[in-house]
């Protein structure tokens, strides 16, 4: 933001005038300011008892018997959180994050906490499915034990 508002005002004299003049300037960055300080309060996720109340653009509730996993995904160094279901969606939250320009420092202990909510309260009919093959033309795992002599 600041090499940009730079760059504006040292072209202000030139044929390249920014928008709106200096106010304008000064009030894109104003209301730019205000959006990036309010928008991040309105995601994230809420615990209770029988569900993960997921808060992204829009308000999604997700029974904890139907999150089959709680995993970290990084993408170009930002760490965020992911809950995949059992019907196979993946829902990657907003909120917590944790990357280069903007650490969180207790990132670690919300992934924690998501976690023990998740198996505290998933429960006693809950049960894993099995994970997809990892290619399409990989054959089925065997039921009996992989280290047995072959029949």
């Amino acid at each position: 933001m600041a090499v940009m508002t730079t760059v504006l005002f040292t072209t202000a004299g030139t044929e390249f005038r920014p928008p709106g003049g200096l106010l304008g300037v000064v009030a894109f960055w104003a209301v730019l300011l205000v959006l990036g300080n309010l928008l991040p309060s309105r995601f994230g996720i809420t615990l209770t008892p029988s569900a993960a109340v997921v808060h992204n653009l829009r308000r999604r509730t997700i029974p904890w018997s139907d999150i089959q996993a709680i995993q970290v995904r990084s993408t170009a160094g930002i760490k965020s959180i992911v809950l995949h279901e059992a019907n196979g969606r993946s829902t990657e939250l907003r909120a917590p994050t944790t990357g280069f320009l903007s650490w969180d420092r207790h990132f670690e202990h919300k992934l924690h906490t998501m976690e023990t909510w998740w198996q505290t309260h998933r429960g006693p009919d809950w049960t894993p499915i099995p994970p997809p093959p990892a290619w399409w033309n990989t054959p089925p795992t065997p039921d009996r034990n992989p280290l047995d002599p072959p029949k």
